[in-house]
């Protein structure tokens, strides 16, 4: 998993309440359990009419905001049914950061797990970092996981809280795999000291 220190990029504002994981990639796209090429299905019923034609009035279709990095979504992102494919369609897209006043649990948690960092503000710095992001070309924040604060354009700082734990993985890259890595030595011990001791097993 890719280390996440410091970003910073475009940011898209996204002003939609409840957004669920069915929005974010439609069930059309759950048939592979590959995590790349999701990318193409995100928000997929909004960035498309029924002809598979762009929609033009989609932020992300939008020329400045298609290499978008952070999205500044509304209250409760994130909720529905538990699909990973989720959290896969954003990074596959791009996008490293999602800020909101609120996420549904499992979406949260699948976020950390495949080095998103999702981050909880309060509304009234939502409504800072939804005008920032709705400024086109200059709508770039920094997201500043090392020391917990976001900044604007203009200077402005918005600090956040998050799990020190989940922070730490995030800042070395670990996921579940990497995190059982580390423990690889004392695995190992454990496993040379117990084939000696039970030889038979």
């Amino acid at each position: 998993m890719d280390k996440f220190t410091t970003l910073t990029g475009v940011a898209a504002a996204l002003p939609i309440v409840n957004v669920d994981t069915d929005m974010i990639i439609p069930k059309d796209y759950l048939k592979t359990i590959k995590r790349t090429g999701l990318g193409k299905g995100l928000f997929a019923e909004m960035r498309y009419d029924d002809k598979g034609n762009e929609n033009p009035d989609f932020v992300l279709n939008k020329p400045a905001y298609r290499g978008a990095q952070i999205l500044v979504a509304g209250d409760n992102f994130g909720c529905g049914s538990s699909r990973e494919h989720a959290p896969w369609a954003l990074l596959d897209f791009g996008i490293r950061c999602v800020i909101s006043t609120s996420f549904a649990d499992i979406f949260y948690n699948n976020c950390f797990k495949n080095g998103i960092l999702p981050i909880t503000v309060s509304p009234e710095d939502l409504d800072k970092l939804m005008d920032d992001a709705s400024r086109g070309s200059n709508s770039t924040l920094t997201v500043d996981l090392e020391n917990n604060e976001i900044r604007g354009p203009d200077g402005g700082t918005v600090k956040f809280e998050i799990d020190g734990f989940r922070r730490h993985c995030l800042l070395n890259g670990l996921d579940d795999i990497g995190l059982t890595m580390e423990k690889s030595s004392a695995i190992g011990s454990f496993e040379k000291k117990n084939a000696e001791a039970r030889p038979w097993a």
